[in-house]
């Protein structure tokens, strides 16, 4: 199982919900995405991500199959301009 886990943080918290819409609504459309995990930071603080997206697939294969799928890249074009800083980290299991 390879896991794929991505920290956002937004310039604008009106931003969040149409996000988490938009990252659970690619559970079932893209082919090689096993399990997609949405969370919204319920304790904020200055070291706080608003968003924590958990993605898992069966393998690196997958994993890359994802990132150019274009339901992936609809959310990537939402993103752009709107995510002040994101963090990823990704590892096999």
């Amino acid at each position: 199982m390879f896991n794929h886990v991505v920290l956002f943080a937004f310039h604008d918290a009106a931003d969040i919900a149409p996000a988490v819409a938009l990252l659970r609504g690619m559970e079932g459309r893209i082919p090689t995405l096993r399990a997609v995990e949405v969370g919204i930071d319920e304790l904020p603080s200055e070291r706080s991500a608003q968003i924590c997206l958990i993605t898992r697939f069966d393998d690196l294969a997958g994993m890359e199959a994802y990132q150019v799928h274009p339901v992936h890249q609809e959310v990537l074009a939402f993103m752009k301009g709107r995510v002040a800083r994101s963090w990823k980290a990704d590892w096999t299991a």
